[in-house]
């Protein structure tokens, strides 16, 4: 391992060894002791983010890295974006995928909740590890999905979670929201839409 490593990867590396040692151990004793290292990992990040307090979630079962899916809708050139609610900034429609569905159902849904427009989910135009793709740092590793998908109805509609509906033209695109994409993200599902043999991009 790189001696580089900053504490926040530590943290992470430690809950993920204590769940899965939680999920598989059988002996009373190791479930302690791994019940002991996700609090230490906890620790180590109220060091890193300087938040007191915090604590890795009690989940079951094996660590994996957690998915956000995020689709991309062209109206000529002109791409189709929703504004956050909570960051006042832009963003295709997406979030984290929902148990009992695909991908695609996944990503189907969140445009047609956030944008009120029904999509069909065609083709996967990038796969990222959104930490090597230089997005802010979050708490959990996350892998994000951007699908390439085909408007079939519907009309601008708002929602808790978005605050605007609008198409942009793709040289001049709205302040996006980091969190959730980049500019790179929507010009490779723009280079999609422009040659469907493009292949799909991943880290």
């Amino acid at each position: 391992m790189p001696s580089s490593r900053s504490l926040l990867e530590i943290s992470r590396e430690l809950a993920a060894i204590s769940q899965a040692g939680l999920a598989f151990s059988k002996d009373p004793f190791d479930r302690e002791r791994f019940a002991r290292l996700r609090e230490v990992a906890g620790e180590i990040m109220t060091v890193e983010i300087g938040r007191s307090g915090f604590r890795w979630p009690a989940e079951s079962g094996y660590p994996t890295p957690k998915v956000d899916v995020r689709g991309v809708a062209f109206r000529g050139d002109s791409v189709l974006l929703v504004k956050e609610s909570s960051s006042g900034l832009w963003t295709p429609p997406g979030g984290w995928a929902d148990v009992n569905l695909s991908a695609a159902q996944n990503v189907e849904k969140e445009f047609l909740e956030e944008s009120g427009f029904q999509v069909k989910a065609v083709a996967i135009t990038s796969v990222i590890d959104r930490e090597l793709a230089g997005f802010p740092v979050h708490t959990h590793t996350i892998y994000k999905i951007f699908f390439f998908c085909q408007i079939l109805g519907g009309e601008a509609r708002t929602s808790i979670e978005s605050s605007e509906v609008e198409f942009f033209p793709m040289n001049c695109l709205p302040p996006l929201d980091r969190d959730r994409v980049s500019a790179e993200e929507i010009h490779r599902a723009h280079a999609f839409h422009k040659n469907a043999a493009r292949p799909c991009y991943f880290n």
